[in-house]
């Protein structure tokens, strides 16, 4: 062999060597995946159905890659009633429908100058609003149209809320995002990455929820946002089709509690869509993590539920579902502290407080990590009356 030839050759060998190693390695995790145990908290045969929808959706109408029907057959499949459809710069969509007994909401996603606002409930078509403009023209163009705007990944590395001013007008906040999630771990390929890729191999919803690894920076910017008035917690399926929307929606949805939203909805489309963007747009909505079980006996209490405040030196209490000890805890940030017992909240201060529920889930290995489970909007913690 030449000497010209022998450096290509080790150079070959070396990279089908990484290929190899990688390859082993995600065979690793494919393998541990085989033992992942879901849901970590069952449902209760007996008890009253939560409306389930994916809210950030996209499809073939801008980049995702299905159809609407094709989404609604993966929403069924998932078990889903509703999806919000929000296709880039849609600015037309569709008139909300039935497809295959899942509802599509129309919704749209608006690229402005300082980043991406999701909005939905728009009453009126959209008007005056062009891709990449200024964003409070959009964030004007959505509350004039009867809609509810939310700041769509507003704290990721590639497409982050830049616009101080109007992050204060939006009532929505994407607390959790999948794509958020995704663009993270690609920071992380080895640690992250390749141990959910190894793992989809096997059991595609336990490889998403390996990517759901909260970072600390978006929550700490929604309690500086929620501080000053009533903001929205959601998560954002952000589902382009990879992963697929099926698995998506496996992993994790929005939920309407039965005292907001009773069953069934309307058969009427638009009414339909009606009834889920008010409860969407009420605070009361619940972000799941789905593949970690059914909220079936979860409750926020010792509030007002009209207002979404409660005063200094108020007990919250947290219902928990029925489940085994040491697999689910509390966790509380903002004008909170936890009491002993880990369920009940005391409000220390004006401000705000956010009330999560994590539970111990399957890990990239086969141990388990604390991943957030249930998400509801924040509670403002206001003064409490003068006393005598």
């Amino acid at each position: 062999m030449s000497k010209a030839r022998k450096p290509l050759s080790l150079a070959i060998r070396a990279v089908f060597g990484v290929l190899f190693l990688l390859l082993g390695v995600a065979g690793f995790f494919a393998f541990a995946a085989g033992f992942a145990d879901y849901p970590m908290v069952e449902p209760k045969p007996d008890a009253k159905p939560w409306i389930r929808g994916a809210y950030h959706v996209h499809t073939t109408r801008s980049d995702g890659n299905g159809s609407p029907a094709k989404v609604a057959q993966a929403a069924k499949a998932a078990g889903l009633d509703f999806v919000v459809l929000t296709d880039h710069n849609d600015f037309k969509p569709p008139a909300a429908t039935w497809v295959d007994g899942v509802l599509l909401i129309p919704g749209v996603e608006v690229s402005t100058s300082a980043g991406h606002l999701a909005a939905f409930g728009m009453q009126r078509p959209i008007e005056g609003v062009k891709p990449w403009g200024p964003p409070e023209q959009a964030v004007a163009a959505i509350e004039a149209a009867g809609g509810t705007a939310v700041l769509a990944h507003p704290v990721q590395t590639k497409n982050p809320w830049k616009d101080e001013a109007t992050a204060h007008q939006v009532p929505g906040f994407e607390l959790y995002s999948a794509d958020t999630f995704f663009r993270q771990a690609l920071r992380s390929p080895v640690s992250r990455l390749l141990p959910a890729l190894g793992a989809s191999m096997v059991s595609p919803v336990h490889g998403v929820m390996l990517l759901a690894v909260p970072e600390p920076r978006p929550t700490e910017r929604f309690l500086e946002l929620a501080r000053e008035r009533n903001r929205l917690a959601l998560c954002g399926s952000d589902a382009h089709g990879v992963p697929a929307y099926e698995d998506i929606f496996n992993a994790l949805d929005m939920e309407l509690p039965p005292d907001v939203l009773p069953g069934p909805l309307s058969q009427n489309a638009r009414e339909a869509a009606a009834q889920v963007t008010q409860a969407l747009a009420s605070g009361r909505a619940l972000c799941v993590f789905r593949a970690l079980g059914a909220p079936d006996g979860f409750a926020l209490e010792g509030y007002d539920p009209n207002t979404r405040e409660a005063p200094v030196g108020a007990l919250l209490t947290v219902r928990l579902p029925e489940h085994t000890p040491g697999t689910l805890e509390v966790r509380v940030w903002g004008e909170g502290r936890l009491q002993p017992d880990g369920q009940h909240v005391e409000l220390t201060g004006p401000g705000v407080v956010q009330v999560e529920v994590w539970a111990h889930a399957p890990g990239r290995f086969f141990g388990h990590e604390w991943r957030p489970w249930l998400v509801p909007s924040p509670v403002r913690v206001v003064p409490g009356p003068p006393g005598i």
